[in-house]
């Protein structure tokens, strides 16, 4: 599209988060300390709290990758849970077995999550909850994340518990009969929008990661931008992006205040001057909260879905207004003949077609698995088959990169969540999987319709999934070894340590940086799929392999 137009290396305002395009404004810097400072010191809670679209994301995001080597975390990313629902999300994300005799019992849960608190202090590490979009948490639930803080030794707390949420969070904490939990709360931090000064560095830091070495925005339009996104840098980022291709489509190398004016129009689905700026600012903010965050919820659950929210428009989802008369979005059913954002609702949840339960039966179709709508959560049957779900937001890059068969969310123009299995993908085409038939699909269509979500399977390769790092033992650092020699090129020693040291370190950067990862030395989850993504020759494959190789 518009990238080597204005000789970029990609879309620098892509809203699917990349570590590289991290802008760390001072707001955001403050409220990472304090929640560094929180799992390194106190105890308790700590609360972060900003209006949609300001960061927190990227602030949760960051902290996870710069934890201290000694905490442990598990992080709740729906928390519309009953109380044991919560308890077992936590020993799930913690690795702790539940008997069955156990998964509903809260005493029973509480003990064994005890138990691993007090082994892990013994250790000298941290166990950390973190849990998103709080304000959603129930009041009965919240009482027993209180209850979780009396979990103590004679000096110190034995969990840490950061709540992230909106402003409805501190309202949601300010009520009389929560005034116990409010007042565990040891650190509270608000994340406000940009300022002007700090909108203006953001625009212009980005386009320098994507490769611009020109001022693209005027400083005009820079003011016109903050004007119209209120700081808000998920706006900042869907408003760029449709005046570039704005500009693209008028051949014009820099962005006016006219163009940015006319972005900014389409974002908030009318004239911008017509509605006041406050308004304007939370409803586009809604919509794209909605579709993202429900096609998200949808993925990861398989029970049935609720009706999605209702929205009077949904601008992120149809193609940008760049024309006096453009042609309408072309509906689903132009994609494979059976999406149909014509079709009602109804008729699309009768048939399962594009259901949670239908991608998850392909997809571990595809891994030789079984998957059976009626035993509980996808991931989980997955668990039981030696396979682990990997849910993440990114590009067609990183799809490629990774080399899987994964479900992708879609998203029609009614605001409907869809699933569809992507089971092979060439440079300009993708071949999807809905129920038993396949459909051939520009990647330019499935594009418009597609915002980045997405879930593969992988086969981990150590007898508990999770971190290897400087100290471990066991049969997974011998396969991390002998995986990198092969990725890296290098000859193979037989049978190899099973023992993570400073040499294997110094591998795993090597890797990291060769791939564009958080270069730490630390196997993480993206370290170890996109390892056996490249080496391993016993799973389905998006990618067909290049001749002779």
């Amino acid at each position: 599209m518009y990238t080597s137009f204005f000789g970029l290396s990609d879309k620098p305002f892509s809203i699917t988060p990349d570590p590289r395009y991290l802008f760390m404004s001072e707001r955001h810097a403050e409220a990472l300390a304090h929640l560094l400072y929180g799992i390194n010191e106190a105890g308790g809670f700590i609360q972060l709290t900003g209006e949609v679209g300001t960061g927190k994301t990227t602030v949760v995001r960051t902290l996870l990758e710069r934890l201290p080597g000694h905490a442990d975390v598990a992080v709740i990313l729906n928390p519309r849970l009953t109380p044991i629902e919560f308890l077992l999300a936590i020993c799930q994300e913690l690795g702790i077995f539940v008997r069955d005799e156990d998964e509903d019992s809260v005493k029973g849960l509480v003990d064994i999550l005890n138990t691993r608190l007090l082994a892990a202090h013994a250790k000298g590490r941290r166990v950390v909850v973190i849990v998103d979009e709080a304000q959603n948490l129930s009041p009965e639930t919240l009482e027993q994340v209180r209850l979780l803080t009396n979990l103590e030794t004679a000096t110190h707390k034995l969990l840490q518990i950061i709540l992230i949420g909106q402003p409805e969070l501190r309202e949601l904490l300010g009520r009389e009969d929560l005034r116990q939990l409010a007042q565990r709360i040891t650190g509270r931090y608000h994340l406000d929008p940009l300022s002007r000064d700090e909108s203006v560095a953001y625009v212009k830091h980005r386009l320098k990661v994507a490769g611009s070495t020109s001022e693209i925005f005027t400083p005009a339009a820079l003011a016109e931008l903050h004007q119209h996104s209120r700081g808000i840098p998920r706006l900042i980022n869907i408003i760029c992006d449709r005046a570039l291709l704005g500009a693209y489509t008028e051949d014009q190398h820099r962005i006016t205040p006219r163009l940015v004016r006319r972005a900014a129009e389409e974002v908030h689905g009318k004239t911008a001057p017509q509605l006041p700026r406050g308004l304007a600012v939370g409803a586009a903010v809604a919509v794209v909260l909605a579709l993202s965050a429900f096609g998200v919820w949808r993925l990861l659950r398989t029970e049935p879905a609720p009706p999605p929210p209702v929205v009077a428009a949904a601008p992120v989802v149809e193609a940008p207004v760049v024309a006096a008369e453009p042609p309408p979005p072309a509906p689903l059913s132009d994609l494979t003949g059976i999406l149909s954002a014509d079709v009602p609702q109804t008729t699309a949840a009768e048939t399962g077609e594009t259901s949670n339960n239908g991608a998850f039966a392909s997809l571990f179709a595809a891994w030789g698995a079984q998957y059976d709508a009626t035993r509980g959560r996808a991931c989980d049957q997955a668990l039981t088959q030696k396979l682990q779900c990997v849910f993440q937001k990114g590009t067609w890059a990183q799809l490629r990169q990774l080399n899987r068969p994964a479900i992708l969310t879609l998203t029609d123009p009614e605001g409907n969540a869809h699933q569809v299995v992507v089971i092979s993908l060439n440079d300009e085409a993708a071949k999807i999987r809905i129920g038993d038939t396949t459909h051939d699909v520009t990647i330019a269509a499935l594009s418009r319709y597609w915002f980045g979500e997405f879930l593969i399977l992988w086969r981990p390769h150590t007898r508990e999934p999770g971190t290897l790092s400087i100290g471990n033992r066991d049969e997974g650092v011998r396969w991390l070894r002998k995986s990198l020699y092969t990725a890296l090129g290098q000859p193979v020693a037989e049978p190899g340590s099973d023992t993570y040291d400073e040499e294997l370190a110094a591998m795993v950067e090597e890797f990291q940086h060769q791939h564009r990862l958080d270069v730490d030395g630390v196997a993480g989850l993206q370290t170890q799929v996109l390892l056996d993504s490249l080496t391993s020759t016993e799973a389905p494959l998006l990618l067909a392999p290049a001749k002779g190789g």
